[in-house]
């Protein structure tokens, strides 16, 4: 998720290829060694969120069930749910199947919806709005994660021993002051202590690991819960309010989306390994020793992890739940800057100012607006909800939502792409497909509780995305339309060539093949023409990254003018000034000094006959106004931009 990881080593291509393999030579490293290093660095950022699940999913699983049948039915049943969850969603779903639909090694929603567009074949407004729909709800998973991990793990300190006075007060100030210290630090990098997360963590899932084995002793019938007749039992005996409970259940897979989208960063293997060797062992230990803990002591239900600590490991459990915490939650942080980053590229979002913290790692970035808006949207998750439990009704919506739109566009992948046929897909994809609506619904069952605020959230951001991609596609038909084309053009200027003057002018469209507005606005306007001329695109591919020969595509148009293509990946950030040195090589000769970037600056008014709705109109403005300026964008030198404008109605 744009942590710091040792994947990558010249910031132009991962590490790690699409079968999830780690390359044989890295500096003379071993093999061995780098997919031990690729598993730990694993650990340390993509299941920093599932990790911290024991915190909080048992406590409001069994907070749900104090008033159904049995004590010892009701502990079981919850812990044999956890368990199945567990094996269900996240290691058959994602490790077994998910992981398989990879976008050139690179997954999440953004890469699921790229690949499933080209599976199909042709453009899909279906396809598109579940895209954005489950980038939505990536956002706000992300606002709501670090305020719940936190929250939940500085929570410790009400139970805390061997205090003269209690220390609840202090709770909200002292994850409120982790929080917005984790979000200050970004504008740093992580470079510097993302060696430290896969230490950490994995200390951390020791620890899980051992407090279960310690407590299970308490009660040995709980490994019983093996058994999923006892989760089958459960909720048969308890019917509607079981369902409910499955809401809570589902707590413990939060952070599973984690596996699918930072694929790219360490590979399938690794992450595979990483799971089945020591998180998912470690996970089902805790669960059990919980559970085991609630059958002998059941005043221990209300907060089972912190009942099961021993007092002389209290205060270094709770440090080490703070930590694992702040690892969760910065790398769901960081992922919501890479996921911006690919939004970007593939006209999602309008242009967002986007920095590099590290010279060395392409994944270390920082995107301040981002920042700063998810640090406001915590800091009022404390404010409105002031505790994990509140919290709880909220965070599973976005996350069940995520999971089930993956499932739809992993339908259209197996289908379209892999040839799968009906039984296959129905063999698997149906039984996925209906434990993931079993879990949304329930969740969706909370929308009073809190669940309406990812919604609400995800909603405004699907508008925003819908607005921009389709104001945008108006504008180009616009302009299309009351262009010149380019042989047009040329032709025109054949019969009444303009003064000429030395040097190279490079022409910024979108659409190579009519007159660019600042080419037209220069001749009608300055009535010059450059000795060189060259109509330059940006193109992003539906490719994570794209190979450097294939970066740049250079084509004649006539004696006057050069089509010079730029195409790039949607997980790179463009750098048009360094990626045009490459024409040198390709017979394109000039000196980036002492040429002009031309650019065209639309000024938009709104337009009822545009084909969205005024408000719409509106909107879109607004996101037009407020984009990060091109010239900053595309990384071209202040002093060589040259902007002409033009007003366009939408």
């Amino acid at each position: 998720m744009g942590v710091a990881v040792p994947t990558e080593s010249d910031g132009q291509a991962s590490a790690v290829d699409s079968s999830g393999d780690a390359e044989a030579a890295d500096g003379g490293r071993p093999r061995g060694r780098r997919f031990a290093a690729l598993s730990l660095g694993a650990v340390g950022v993509v299941f920093g969120d599932i990790g911290t699940s024991p915190l909080y999913a048992m406590r409001e699983a069994l907070a749900h069930s104090r008033s159904m049948g049995p004590p010892y039915h009701a502990v079981l049943g919850v812990v044999s749910l956890i368990l199945w969850t567990l094996t269900l969603i996240v290691t058959i779903k994602y490790i077994v199947f998910l992981m398989r639909a990879d976008n050139r090694g690179e997954g999440g929603p953004v890469a699921l919806l790229s690949l499933a567009q080209r599976a199909l074949g042709r453009p899909s407004a279906g396809l598109f709005l579940l895209g954005i729909i489950g980038v939505a709800l990536f956002y706000a998973d992300g606002v709501i994660t670090p305020a719940f991990s936190v929250l939940s793990a500085v929570e410790g300190l009400k139970g805390a021993p061997h205090l003269g006075h209690p220390l609840a007060p202090f709770v909200l100030p002292v994850a409120a002051a982790i929080l917005v210290a984790l979000f200050l630090v970004q504008a740093r990098g992580t470079q510097s202590v993302a060696a430290l997360f896969g230490p950490v963590m994995s200390l951390w899932f020791l620890t899980l690991a051992a407090l279960g084995v310690i407590n299970i002793w308490d009660d040995l019938s709980v490994l019983r819960a093996f058994n999923p007749y006892w989760a089958v039992r459960f909720l048969t005996e308890n019917s509607f309010v079981g369902f409910i409970i499955l809401g809570s259940v589902f707590l413990a897979v939060t952070g599973a989306e984690a596996l699918y989208a930072d694929m790219g960063q360490f590979g399938k293997g690794p992450i595979r390994a990483a799971w089945l060797g020591l998180v998912f062992p470690c996970l089902a230990l805790n669960y059990l020793g919980q559970g085991a803990l609630v059958l002998d002591h059941a005043h221990d239900r209300n907060n089972p992890f912190f009942d099961m600590v021993p007092h002389f490991a209290y205060w270094p459990v709770l440090g080490l739940a703070t930590a694992a915490a702040v690892i969760a939650s910065q790398a769901v942080i960081t992922g919501a800057f890479s996921m911006t980053r690919q939004a970007v590229q593939l006209a999602l979002l309008p242009r967002i100012e986007i920095k590099r913290t590290s010279e060395t790692q392409t994944g270390q970035i920082f995107v301040p607006a981002v920042n700063g808006m998810m640090m406001v949207g915590v800091l009022l998750l404390l404010g409105v909800f002031q505790s994990s439990h509140r919290l709880a009704s909220a965070y599973g919506a976005a996350v069940t939502g995520t999971m089930f739109i993956s499932t739809l566009l992993a339908y259209v992948v197996a289908r379209h792409m892999w040839k799968w046929k009906r039984w296959q897909i129905a063999a698997l994809l149906l039984p996925v497909s209906a434990v993931d609506t079993v879990f949304l619904a329930s969740n969706l069952l909370k929308v009073a509780e809190g669940a309406w605020l990812p919604l609400a959230f995800g909603a405004g951001l699907v508008v925003v995305m819908w607005t921009w991609s389709r104001g945008i596609r108006i504008l180009t038909d616009k302009t299309t339309a009351d262009s010149v084309s380019m042989p047009d053009l040329c032709e025109m200027l054949s019969r009444r060539p303009p003064y000429r003057t030395k040097g190279t002018a490079m022409y910024l469209t979108a659409n190579p093949d009519v007159a660019p507005v600042a080419l037209m606005h220069n001749l009608k306007h300055n009535k010059v023409l450059h000795e060189r001329n060259v109509i330059l695109t940006v193109e992003t591919a539906e490719t994570p990254r794209v190979r450097e020969e294939d970066q740049v595509r250079i084509e004649p148009i006539n004696a006057d003018f050069k089509r010079v293509t730029l195409t790039y990946g949607f997980m790179e950030s463009p750098n048009v000034p360094k990626t045009l040195t490459k024409c040198r090589s390709l017979g394109l000769k000039f000196d980036i000094m002492s040429t002009s970037f031309f650019m065209g600056r639309r000024s938009i008014v709104p337009d009822v006959r545009s084909g969205m709705p005024l408000w719409q109109d509106h909107l879109f403005i607004f996101l037009m106004k407020n984009a990060a300026n091109p010239t900053d964008f595309f990384k071209i030198p202040p002093g060589r931009a040259v902007e002409l404008g033009t007003q366009v109605s939408v």
